[in-house]
């Protein structure tokens, strides 16, 4: 059952004892980033401001969530649809092209049904109607995406037991675990003359690049991030996923370290192989008796 507050059970049971009496509602939609970073929508042509957060009309519109009741531990997945123009930004970023990038990685997701007595009066009160997070991006277009949504019993959907034996590295290279500061290993950069989406030229291009991640801080594509696939030292970048728009010449960037997830590399590399969560010494299960 869903919790309401007494002044909005009051105002439906009045509704509802006369007919005539005018009700409307908004579903309002709030995306919390990994980063922290709260963006909130509504699908009304009005701004709603409900507890505490102002929804705003001009934003992406999202359809999708519904309502759903059971019993039991089944982890209720639905897919949403997002439009967004290009002047939606996210970070500085365009709306999709974020989604695309990755920024919605881990991104809770709540959906709310707010009730007023007219477009343009304050709320009366509001139901939850879904609360999750991004499980996957399906599709994104030039105008449009489709997401899936989990519930938050996705957190239990998980194989056990918790910690894995393999050879490589569990932890994502430059998070709380893995603890190597991001910053250490960044090089800033222009770009060259020739380049295109999927190609970086730049005179400092490192092997230590490869598998990193590139961002460009200037230009069409400002707020970008891209992973770097391949190197050629002291000539080009080789992008896994192209940039939507052809970089100019001297859009600035900042290029990272990548990481194989080796000992090897932790060590030479990082010097972090303290906190290297592998097991390269674990025999695999053809010899392991």
């Amino acid at each position: 059952m869903k919790s309401a507050s007494p002044a909005l059970i009051n105002f439906l049971n009045a509704a509802r004892a006369a007919p005539d009496a005018p009700i409307a509602f908004a579903d309002c939609f709030t995306f919390i980033l990994s980063t922290g970073l709260t963006l909130a929508y509504t699908n009304v042509d009005q701004s709603v401001a409900y507890s505490g957060v102002t929804f705003a009309a001009n934003g992406p519109l999202v359809q999708g969530l519904k309502y759903r009741c059971s019993v039991g531990l089944e982890v209720d997945k639905q897919q949403i649809a997002i439009a967004a123009r290009p002047t939606d930004l996210v970070g500085g970023a365009p709306f999709l092209a974020a989604l695309r990038d990755g920024a919605f990685d881990g991104c809770r997701v709540q959906r709310d049904r707010v009730f007023m007595s007219a477009l343009g009066q304050p709320p009366v009160g509001g139901v939850t109607l879904f609360k999750g997070r991004v499980a996957s991006v399906d599709q994104v277009g030039r105008t449009s995406a489709k997401v899936t949504v989990a519930s938050d019993l996705v957190l239990l959907d998980m194989d056990m037991p918790r910690n894995l034996y393999q050879p490589t590295c569990l932890h994502t290279l430059y998070d709380s675990g893995c603890g190597v500061p991001r910053g250490t290993y960044a090089t800033n950069g222009t770009v060259g003359a020739g380049s295109t989406v999927g190609l970086i030229n730049f005179a400092g291009a490192l092997a230590i690049h490869t598998q990193g991640s590139i961002v460009m801080t200037s230009g069409a594509d400002a707020n970008l991030r891209s992973t770097v696939k391949g190197v050629v030292a002291g000539t080009s970048l080789t992008l896994m996923y192209p940039l939507p728009i052809a970089p100019a010449v001297g859009d600035a960037f900042t290029v990272y370290a990548g990481c194989d997830h080796t000992s090897a590399t932790c060590q030479t590399r990082f010097n972090n192989l303290a906190n290297f969560r592998g097991f390269p010494y674990v025999p695999p299960p053809q010899v392991a008796y």
